[in-house]
């Protein structure tokens, strides 16, 4: 494949060139790339915005994630933060920082894997920058959403008596990882052996191709269901589950066996010979949606085939705390991500 520099276009010209075919889906989206800014109106409801920031190296190793991928995911990952507020996203923005490695066939494909995720959840890419990085490719992006004001769905108010819920399954994503790091590491040990990941691609899509849960705030909003509260899952549900507590002013207990784990997610643990439960609790990059909600409102969800009741909230003095399988009770600790360790 040919390779084209990105110092063949310019600042100017590249961001055109990546950005020429942009299509607007939304009315909210007055005006769009091209102009000193963007212009958004949407018409009387409550904008929401929530904004990421991806490094190479920290967040992402390109050496086993396809770019096409990257760019699929950095648009889900923001888009899920506008679901967790139980709205609806519209626009994102895009700036990136671009090592002298990456040439302009590469970020096409990059900003292939975007148009797919603006194209699949409804939203426009409508501005964003470009600079050289000394340090890896450098991502951010800004999401907006929108949402009637009294839909509005924080992390604070879940209140005592309240279920707790999470979408999907959890604990995939963190075993993608094991493997494609170990996979690497006897790659640069002997380069000549071909990766061993057969029967993992579960696993391995739950990392690199995750997806945000639209579905779920769209079947809650069809059942007239609003969420006491609610946060996506991204760094392991131990620690989510501790911020909803520690903001909401409440406790919480939560049942081991209730908590969804998929049969790959399971065997991949195992190969690992780690606790399957350990990696649902700590593991993170799920990018599922925790959620409380009244009791009155279990009926309307107790069949949902992707919605599982994995505990209750509690008195504040009786803390979170989890009863596993054996009936033991033991304090929940936040043992997941951490962006600033070492």
């Amino acid at each position: 494949m040919s390779r084209t520099e990105v110092s063949t276009y310019g600042e100017f010209g590249l961001i055109h060139h990546l950005t020429k075919n942009i299509e607007i889906q939304n009315a909210s989206t007055i005006l769009g790339v091209g102009d000193d800014a963007a212009v958004i109106d949407h018409f009387g409801k409550q904008t929401v915005i929530t904004t990421d920031l991806l490094l190479e190296g920290v967040h992402f190793d390109l050496s086993y994630t396809p770019i096409k991928h990257l760019g699929y995911k950095s648009v889900v990952v923001n888009l899920s933060d506008i679901y967790a507020m139980n709205a609806t996203p519209t626009q994102i923005t895009m700036s990136i920082g671009i090592s002298n490695k990456l040439s302009v066939e590469a970020l096409e494909e990059f900003y292939e894997g975007v148009y797919v995720a603006c194209e699949k959840y409804g939203v426009d890419l409508i501005g964003g920058d470009t600079a050289s990085s000394q340090k890896g490719f450098v991502i951010s992006v800004t999401a907006l959403g929108e949402v009637v004001a009294d839909k509005v769905v924080k992390r604070s108010t879940a209140k005592k008596g309240d279920l707790l819920c999470c979408s999907g399954d959890l604990g995939g994503a963190y075993l993608g990882l094991l493997f494609l790091e170990r996979e690497k590491k006897i790659f640069l040990e002997s380069p000549g052996v071909q990766p061993d990941l057969e029967n993992e691609a579960y696993v391995i899509g739950r990392l690199l191709k995750p997806e945000a849960r639209k579905e779920i705030i769209e079947f809650l909003d069809s059942e007239n269901i609003v969420p006491t509260s609610m946060m996506d899952i991204s760094d392991g549900l131990s620690s989510e589950i501790l911020h909803i507590c520690e903001q909401s002013g409440v406790g919480c207990t939560v049942y081991e066996e209730k908590i969804p784990i998929l049969e790959d997610t399971r065997n991949a643990a195992f190969k690992f010979e780690i606790d399957p439960t350990a990696c649902a609790l700590s593991g993170g990059e799920d990018y599922e949606l925790l959620f409380t909600i009244r009791q009155e409102d279990y009926e309307k969800l107790k069949l949902h085939p992707n919605i599982s009741v994995i505990g209750h909230m509690t008195e504040a003095d009786q803390g979170a705390k989890i009863i596993t399988k054996g009936g033991n009770t033991y304090p929940i600790s936040a043992q997941g991500w951490n962006a600033f360790r070492k």
